[in-house]
């Protein structure tokens, strides 16, 4: 415990609250927060957007937060026709906006349909925010808003970004209540 609270905070604040003032203006505006990720960063996904189209702590209106990684059909069909590389990056070309935030979660920043998803959001005007391990790898140089994690240890790294996206949903639920 004393590891991930001295882990917790080394994280900046200031990009904490970049990232929750982006993902409040836009949810705010009616735009689409997109999350993705494989693996345990999958089952994150899910987590956040289920906190955010129901409900965190408080009752108030859904909210439109869209997982990339929970739709079987959308997944298992395109990259059995196209490529899983490319999974992410589809559904971000047909639910992305200008104006919309893409949240990728990715433990090394490296996950190549990540990393394509994020460069079509950029293209389409969209806010991109990395939630990653040390350095943030590749998803560095194409976030607007970088979470890094300063660590190289998977668990700690998941369990970090626990402690982040549920400070995201609860900031978001108390801004715009």
């Amino acid at each position: 415990m004393e590891v991930l609270r001295r882990t917790v905070d080394t994280l900046d604040p200031a990009r904490v609250e970049a990232a929750v003032a982006a993902v409040t203006a836009a949810l705010g505006a009616n735009r689409a927060l997109l999350v993705c990720g494989n693996g345990g960063s999958a089952s994150d996904a899910q987590h956040i957007t289920g906190e955010l189209v129901g409900r965190f702590l408080k009752e108030r209106r859904g909210l439109k937060a869209i997982c990339l990684s929970s739709n079987p059909a959308v997944l298992t069909a395109w990259s059995n026709d196209y490529s899983y590389d490319s999974v992410f990056a589809r559904q971000t070309e047909a639910y992305g906006e200008p104006g919309g935030v893409i949240l990728g979660l990715s433990t090394s920043g490296n996950s190549r349909n990540v990393i394509a998803a994020f460069e079509v959001a950029r293209r389409l005007g969209m806010t991109t925010i990395a939630m990653t391990g040390e350095g943030g790898g590749t998803m560095a140089g194409l976030s607007d808003i970088l979470l890094d994690v300063p660590s190289r240890s998977t668990p700690l790294i998941q369990q970090v970004h626990i402690c982040l996206y549920h400070y995201l949903c609860e900031q978001v639920e108390a801004r715009l209540a």
